[in-house]
């Protein structure tokens, strides 16, 4: 028990210190997970065939997540406007993908705006993860 607490005491208090503690893609997801309960209680899961189908259809304006990171998301995009490379956004591509909270917020929130010119749900994050996470 003790052990647990200063475990967990050491983790509040990396938080404070600006340290990003590193999650993996998949207590991402379950944070989502618990925010699309909330908003919708009948929310049954998320699902890579919706993720794939929101990744790859064109949203709100004339973009997709494809436009720029490519139908295939272990291979390497391109920023459609700009032309900046964009690493492969699939974590088995790389693994450093959705593994800091703060910035997969960061970047879902830009992204989300772009494409969708709205916020992404929960439940739009959580499916479009569970997408990538199921690409090897």
């Amino acid at each position: 028990m003790r052990r647990e607490l200063r475990i967990l005491g050491l983790g509040v208090g990396l938080l404070g210190t600006g340290i990003v503690v590193a999650q993996t893609p998949a207590e991402i997801q379950r944070s989502y997970e618990s925010a699309a309960r909330q908003a919708a209680p009948a929310f049954g899961g998320f699902s890579a065939q919706r993720g794939e189908t929101f990744f790859k259809s064109a949203q709100g304006g004339d973009w997709s997540c494809a436009s720029c990171h490519t139908p295939n998301p272990v291979a390497a995009g391109r920023h459609a406007v700009t032309g900046k490379a964009i690493a492969p956004l699939a974590p088995g591509a790389s693994p450093a993908r959705f593994t800091d909270p703060a910035k997969v917020e960061k970047w879902f929130t830009r992204n989300c705006n772009d494409v969708l010119k709205r916020t992404c749900t929960p439940a739009e994050k959580g499916d479009v993860l569970a997408y990538l996470m199921s690409l090897k």
